[in-house]
């Protein structure tokens, strides 16, 4: 009897023991680090900026990576508008301080930089801030994710909307770096496409003060529409000068072909009322966008969110999605071959799909600035004209055939 209740006990002490030894983890928690890489203190810095960083705080938060036995840890840094210091700190970033994703990049001079590094040390590298359409057609890579916007959708979306209005002839005001080049020959494109003509361009450098050199070319050009194939304190600039020139007035358009809605925003409707836009996403467009930008103003001193800081919650969360899908951060390729091989319905965007170049397909939308009297509060600047459903809105992938390597490789 004594024999038996030796035996018995320490079995039941085991299965006893065993429910408790089910509950601990069986590892350390998964460590993920995300970069938040941005123009913090210059012309782009309300388009991503502090409120990418809150963007993507926000992200961390909702995934609730605890539920997920994981630990995230969100840094960030200033790349200053130059490629030179971005692809430094990518570098720097996945070489010694075990960073695993780099996130936003307004500056497509930067984010090509950082996309080769990111490649190079087998990284992720998200992009929602820079808009060369080239980062998933001639510069594509199994590392890379263009999330937000493009300038091809860009293009297309605006440009092809002022063609049909009847602005057949163009005359460009360009930002002189990767970004406002890849602009004006996607909107050129479809320009000649529609029967227009291109009169002429002229190029600035970046962040610019004074426009009127380059607007008295414009004017004196006769083109119908004025592109501006630039962005944030630019196009601000841009746009506040030529109102003072009287363009509008003179009889010529002024397409903004990249306006956020900081931009209207520090404009004030007066000036940009009736300017007609493209963007990825609105605050306002349903009861999922509000609840987000209301929780957003929150926390970024009361500013409602652009479309870049948008895109940088979605593609931080979905990123977060498809490494646990993994079980690692370590493998990029890895990582981004499971956010191909799933289709989100994105609380911000809606339908969307990565496809094989990387590019986020989602729809976009073609809006109008308000007059002031539409507007009923801060921030209610756009209405909807039209919406461009996803398989219209980026380019087909089978343009891409012979210039992406990952669709040739896949065809």
């Amino acid at each position: 009897m004594r024999a038996t209740i030796a035996l018995v006990a320490p079995l039941m002490i085991a299965l006893c023991a065993a429910p408790a030894q089910a509950q601990q983890p069986n590892s350390n928690p998964l460590t993920v680090k995300i970069g938040v890489l941005s123009d913090m203190s210059g012309l782009y810095a309300d388009i991503g900026g502090p409120g990418s960083v809150a963007a993507a705080q926000m992200a961390v938060k909702d995934f609730n990576p605890g539920s997920h036995h994981m630990k995230v840890e969100i840094v960030s840094a200033d790349h200053q508008n130059k490629p030179d210091i971005g692809s430094a700190i990518a570098r720097r970033w996945f070489d010694t301080e075990q960073v695993n994703a780099i996130a936003d990049v307004p500056n497509s001079g930067v984010a090509l930089a950082v996309s080769n590094v990111t490649r190079e040390k087998n990284g992720v590298f998200l992009v929602s801030g820079a808009a060369a359409s080239d980062l998933t057609d001639r510069q594509c890579s199994p590392n890379t994710v263009h999330w937000t916007y493009d300038t091809w959708a860009l293009a297309h979306g605006t440009g092809g909307a002022i063609v049909r209005q009847g602005g057949k002839t163009w005359f460009f005001i360009t930002a002189d770096y990767a970004f406002g080049h890849a602009l004006e020959r996607d909107t050129s494109a479809v320009v000649e496409a529609a029967g227009g003509k291109v009169l002429g361009a002229v190029r600035h450098p970046l962040n610019t003060a004074d426009f009127s050199s380059f607007l008295l070319q414009a004017q004196g050009s006769k083109a119908q529409v004025i592109g501006l194939a630039n962005a944030g304190g630019d196009t601000i600039n841009a746009v506040k000068q030529a109102a003072e020139f009287g363009i509008v007035k003179g009889g010529q358009r002024l397409a903004g072909l990249l306006v956020f809605l900081t931009d209207v925003h520090a404009l004030g409707l007066p000036t940009a009322q009736g300017l007609t836009l493209t963007t990825a996403f609105y605050w306002d467009l349903n009861d999922k966008t509000r609840a987000f930008a209301k929780r957003f103003a929150a926390r970024n001193d009361g500013k409602y969110p652009t479309m870049v800081q948008a895109g940088v919650y979605s593609s931080v969360l979905h990123y977060l999605e498809a490494v646990t899908k993994v079980g690692s951060a370590t493998d990029g390729v890895k990582v981004i071959e499971a956010m191909k091989s799933t289709r989100y319905d994105d609380p911000l965007f809606g339908d969307t799909v990565v496809r094989q170049d990387g590019r986020a397909v989602h729809a976009m939308y073609l809006v109008e600035v308000k007059k002031p009297a539409e507007s009923k509060a801060p921030y209610d600047y756009f209405k909807v004209l039209a919406t461009i459903p996803a398989d219209h809105a980026f380019r087909p992938l089978a343009e891409e055939k012979g210039t992406c390597s990952l669709v040739k490789s896949a065809s």
